[in-house]
């Protein structure tokens, strides 16, 4: 037991990054005395703050048997597994304290899920590529992989060391980039050879964050703990970065208008920040209500900018013409911390990532209406969506990144088709 702890506790670590536990996550209190206490946060502590497990909806034995296979592979430790088990579940049973708040409608969707091969990974950011494969991170994993969700085959490249990456991308001929959130590089994978091409930041220890390419070939990202923006020319291998306007404003989302000007959220004040991508000089655009922090936000095909304001939880549109904001209160409250956004067909989708379940909310534009529906994974409701974007058939591409999957989310009845 003491060697398999020993090397479990080993490998955890080398996967185990600070700034990557959910924001969600307060810091960790006393764990509940008990048999199985000192196991568990060897164990489940290794790779992420045991609050994730206080902070849950807590699960039933068959739930917490299902979650954890998702994480770590105790099947040949059943006495190691089954401790576990004993203490999560008396503990942590099924609890309310951060019910959602579902909101029934007329729109229906369909989940479709696929699990990806390696445990523990943290999947995140899937991406549809040109031949309708997806692409994902797995952050934890050190991967990036290429789902076939005809046949739901996955094969997954590891990355160079420590690169944990925030993201995957592809650039304007299909080609997969990533961003080495912890090893300060920017990286290509050749999915022919499995062989990388990385960029080294001016600052080895900066944290490329989130990318986007603009219609020239031009990547632009962010560095949220290092609160900058960088630009960097595939051509050339030339890497230019610049500072926030304002300290402590943790760059983080990524998007390029139509007219080609990046733009980047906040996610430590309560601002938007505009990039001129030819000078690099960057405009700060305050938002009003204080307390605004924004993770993600989505542009749409007419030059909005609909936001999520994870701080405060409200949905957020800003009108870059005039300067107008606007908000809505997400359906489960201040405390909902909205996380990943995208347009979709009229409406704005994002979840709710401080509740359980994770809550899709879907925001009808025309009628200024929600509606929602819990994440599952697997029939356990847990996880995160971080980033969510769309497929050219329609649908959304979410994901769980406490269980491995990637979810396409199809719409099956438009209301407005149906009127």
């Amino acid at each position: 037991m003491r060697k398999f702890l020993s090397t479990l506790v080993i490998a955890a670590a080398l996967l185990s990054v600070p700034q990557l536990v959910s924001a969600q996550a307060q810091k960790p209190g006393p764990m509940p005395e008990g048999k199985g206490k000192v196991l568990v946060e060897a164990v489940c502590g290794a790779c992420h703050a045991t609050s994730l497990i206080q902070n849950s909806s807590g699960y039933t034995r068959d739930h917490w048997k299902s979650l954890t296979a998702m994480m770590i592979d105790l099947s040949k430790q059943p006495d190691t597994q089954n401790e576990i088990l004993d203490y999560l579940t008396t503990n942590f049973p099924p609890n309310t304290n951060r019910a959602a708040k579902a909101v029934p409608g007329t729109f229906e969707v369909k989940f479709t899920e696929w699990v990806l091969p390696q445990l523990g990974q943290r999947s995140r950011d899937p991406v549809q590529h040109p031949d309708g494969s997806i692409w994902y991170a797995g952050q934890f994993g050190n991967l990036i992989g290429r789902l076939d969700p005809v046949t739901g085959q996955a094969r997954e490249y590891t990355l160079p060391p420590n690169a944990l990456p925030h993201t995957v991308i592809l650039d304007n001929e299909g080609n997969p980039w990533f961003s080495g959130n912890k090893n300060g590089t920017i990286g290509k994978l050749d999915p022919v050879s499995g062989k990388t091409t990385t960029y080294k930041m001016p600052d080895p220890t900066s944290d490329p964050h989130t990318l986007a390419f603009d219609k020239h070939g031009m990547l632009f990202f962010s560095f949220q703990a290092s609160n900058m923006i960088g630009r960097l020319n595939p051509k050339t291998g030339e890497v230019k970065v610049v500072n926030a306007p304002s300290p402590k404003s943790q760059p983080y989302d990524v998007h390029i208008d139509a007219e080609g000007t990046p733009w980047i959220s906040c996610n430590g004040r309560p601002c938007l920040l505009k990039l001129n991508p030819q000078t690099m000089d960057v405009t700060e655009i305050p938002l009003p209500l204080p307390g605004t922090t924004v993770r993600r936000f989505s542009i749409a095909p007419d030059g909005i900018i609909w936001y999520v304001n994870s701080g405060r939880g409200q949905l957020g549109r800003y009108n870059p013409k005039n300067g107008e904001v606007k908000e809505w209160a997400s359906p489960s409250g201040p405390r909902s911390h909205p996380y990943g956004i995208a347009y979709l067909d009229g409406a704005i989708w994002y979840n709710e990532s401080g509740v359980r379940p994770d809550m899709l909310v879907r925001f009808d534009i025309a009628k200024e209406s929600f509606q929602s529906w819990p994440i599952s994974s697997g029939g356990v409701y847990s996880g995160i969506l971080r980033n969510a974007r769309t497929t050219r058939e329609g649908g959304l591409l979410i994901h769980q990144t406490a269980t491995n999957r990637v979810i396409l989310v199809t719409p099956v009845r438009r209301v407005a088709a149906a009127q």
